[in-house]
């Protein structure tokens, strides 16, 4: 059964702004630039309730759709959403370092020069269950990776594209996979801990 239209639309804050031209929206705000195209979809995207200072509603819009396309209308306005949230507010996964013997040993470093810092793209992990081998994550684009200072063995990695976030925790958890060992006793790595917008720690 096909509905003749389906169409949801989300609100446009302050200091946002947003431009859609063929299928391409990119989003403007106080912490930078985002941009995704969305031309493998079939959707309408268009921008309505212009005012003083821009439009007011970004509305994604499918005539005839069936039941997987119009899910797709939803999913499409759910990453502008996060475009909008990560131009704002930002992204933030905080990772934990886990094991019983061997300590692991990680060292932030900038992926020009090299140099160990306490802000960086690039990190080295050391002595996974007293491995010799040195494993290196690079940050996706726009992602840095701290150490928390208040936590001990707390990463946290910061963006505003909330893939390339997700992504980099990814990697880094499965760069630290157990290999040839019962899982259920061998329970060292790194895993995410937590996840969300960036809020001002109190």
């Amino acid at each position: 059964m096909r509905n003749l239209v389906s169409e949801r639309s989300i609100k446009i804050p302050k200091g946002v702004t947003i431009k859609v031209k063929s299928r391409c929206v990119v989003v403007e705000g106080p912490r930078g630039t985002l941009s995704r195209n969305f031309r493998h979809q079939s959707a309408e995207i268009f921008l309505t309730g212009k005012g003083k200072h821009g439009y007011k509603r970004c509305t994604v819009r499918l005539f005839l759709g069936k039941k997987k396309q119009r899910a797709t209308v939803r999913s499409i306005l759910s990453h502008i959403q996060n475009m909008v949230t990560g131009v704002t507010k930002g992204f933030r996964y905080k990772m934990r370092l886990v094991y019983a013997h061997f300590p692991i040993n990680v060292t932030i470093v900038d992926k020009v020069t090299k140099e160990v810092q306490e802000i960086g793209d690039l990190v080295e992990i050391r002595n996974f269950l007293g491995e010799r081998r040195t494993r290196r994550v690079e940050m996706l684009g726009g992602v840095v990776i701290t150490r928390s200072e208040i936590v001990k063995d707390e990463l946290i990695l910061e963006g505003n594209d909330i893939d390339n976030v997700s992504q980099s925790a990814a990697t880094i958890q499965q760069s630290t996979l157990v290999r040839n060992k019962d899982i259920r006793k061998f329970l060292d790595g790194i895993y995410v801990s937590q996840k969300g917008e960036i809020r001002e720690e109190l």
